[in-house]
C-alpha cells in the first residue's frame, strides 16, 4: 500500500529524548517499510526514517522555541498532505482532530489514531459533530469517555525487538521514567521507595506547564535520602536505566490511554508495579509481568515480590504481544478496510477533480 503517516511536530520522529506519540509513529513507519509498503512521513525536518520524509518544521518544536507556536506548522502540514493526496491509498493522522474539517470534505481515505486522554468535556461536543471520523484507540480503556466516536479498532503499541535488550540481573533500585506532573504521581513513587527501603532513580522531563507544581511540591522530595533525579534521558540510556531496575514504578493517578514505558520495561525484562487505572490491566499480566495495585501499601508489598518474577517471562510476554510488526499488521487490516471502495459506491471525487 501507499501510506502517509502524519506526525505531530513537537518532537522529531523518533524523538531525541522523551516523546511517546512520535516514537510510536517512528516504530510504525519503520515496520511498514520493512513489510514492503511505500510510506511517506510528514514530520519535523530533523526526523530520521527509512521512509520518504516530507519535512514541515525545520526541527522538533519543543527543542526549538525560536520557531514559535505549533499550530501554524500543523496547518502547514495539512496543506502539504493535500498537495500530495493523490500519492496515497490511505493517510494516517496522529495529530488529534486538527484535520477533521478538511478530511470530512475532501474524500480522503484516512484513519486517525487518538493518542491522548479523551475525558475532556470539550471532546464530547467535538465528537457529537464529528462522529463520522474513522478513529483508532490505543487501548480499549481509552474509548470509555467517547462511545459516540467512530471506533474502527484498538491497536496496542509495539516496539522493535532490538530496541531494548533483556537484563537478567537487576540492580538494587526502583525506577520511575516519564514526566513529572500531577497525574504521573512521582510523589507516590518516592513514598513507595522510602517505605520499601530501596533507592529510587527518576529519569523524567518537566514540561513548562508543570514547573510550578514541580518547584512547589516535588523538588523538596527529590532531596530525600535514596532519591536520585537524573533528568530527561535519551533512547540510548533507557536500556540500562530500565534494565537495571528491580521494578518500574508506574503510580499513575489518571486514565492513562496506554503507557509506552510499561512495554519498554517489559522488553528489558523488568516487571512493572502499576496503579489500576486506564489501560494498565490491558498491558500488565498480574503476577507475570508485574503487579497491578490500588494503594501505597499494595505497591510496597509488590516491590518485595517483584524480584522473584521471571525476567525472561517479562521479555517473552513483550515479544508475544507488543512488537512493532504486530502493531503494523493490525493497522494494515484497518487501512485495507477503510481504503476498500464499498460495493456499488462511486469513487470519491474531491472538489475540482474529475473521476
Amino acid at each position: 500500500m501507499r501510506i502517509a503517516q502524519v506526525s505531530p511536530l513537537f518532537e522529531s520522529v523518533p524523538p531525541r529524548y522523551y516523546g511517546g506519540t512520535e516514537r510510536v509513529v517512528s516504530y510504525l513507519t519503520e515496520a511498514l517499510v520493512q513489510l514492503g509498503h511505500e510510506v511517506t512521513l510528514f514530520a519535523s525536518g530533523d526526523s530520521r526514517t527509512s521512509a520518504r520524509l516530507i519535512p514541515i518544521s525545520p526541527r522538533a518544536l519543543r527543542l526549538a522555541p525560536e520557531l514559535g507556536e505549533a499550530y501554524p506548522y500543523h496547518v502547514l502540514a495539512l496543506e502539504r498532505v493535500y498537495r500530495h493526496r493523490h500519492e496515497f491509498d490511505i493517510i494516517h493522522f496522529h495529530i488529534d482532530y486538527t484535520h477533521y474539517a478538511v478530511t470530512r470534505r475532501v474524500g480522503w481515505a484516512h484513519l486517525t489514531t487518538l493518542h491522548g486522554r479523551l475525558d475532556l468535556p470539550a471532546l464530547q461536543a467535538l465528537y457529537d459533530e464529528y462522529g463520522d471520523m474513522p478513529v483508532a484507540s490505543i487501548s480499549d480503556a481509552q474509548r470509555r469517555p467517547l462511545p459516540q466516536a467512530n471506533w474502527c479498532g484498538t491497536v496496542h503499541h509495539g516496539l522493535p525487538p532490538e530496541s531494548l535488550a533483556l537484563h537478567e540481573r537487576p540492580g538494587p533500585y526502583l525506577a520511575f521514567l516519564g514526566r513529572i506532573s500531577p497525574e504521573k504521581r512521582v510523589d507516590r513513587a518516592i513514598e513507595i521507595a522510602r517505605r520499601a527501603g530501596l533507592p529510587l532513580r527518576i529519569a523524567a522531563k518537566v514540561d513548562r506547564a508543570d514547573r510550578r507544581y514541580v518547584e512547589g511540591e516535588i523538588t523538596p522530595l527529590l532531596a530525600a535520602p535514596g532519591v536520585e533525579y537524573i533528568g530527561e534521558i535519551g533512547e540510548e540510556q533507557k536500556n540500562d536505566f530500565l534494565g537495571g531496575a528491580i521494578a518500574l514504578l508506574f503510580p499513575i493517578d489518571w486514565e492513562e490511554p496506554f503507557g509506552l514505558v510499561m512495554i519498554e520495561s517489559m522488553a528489558c525484562g523488568t516487571p512493572v508495579i502499576a496503579w489500576n487505572r486506564g489501560s494498565v490491566r490491558e498491558i500488565i499480566d498480574d503476577g507475570v509481568t508485574g503487579y497491578v495495585v490500588s494503594s501505597i501499601d499494595e505497591a510496597v508489598d509488590a516491590t518485595r515480590r517483584a524480584e522473584p518474577l521471571s525476567r525472561r517471562a517479562c521479555r517473552r510476554m513483550f515479544e508475544q504481544r507488543f512488537l512493532a510488526e504486530r502493531m503494523a499488521r493490525d493497522y494494515l487490516e484497518l487501512y485495507r478496510t477503510i481504503a476498500r471502495p464499498r460495493r456499488g459506491s462511486p469513487a470519491l471525487v474531491t472538489e475540482g477533480e474529475v473521476a
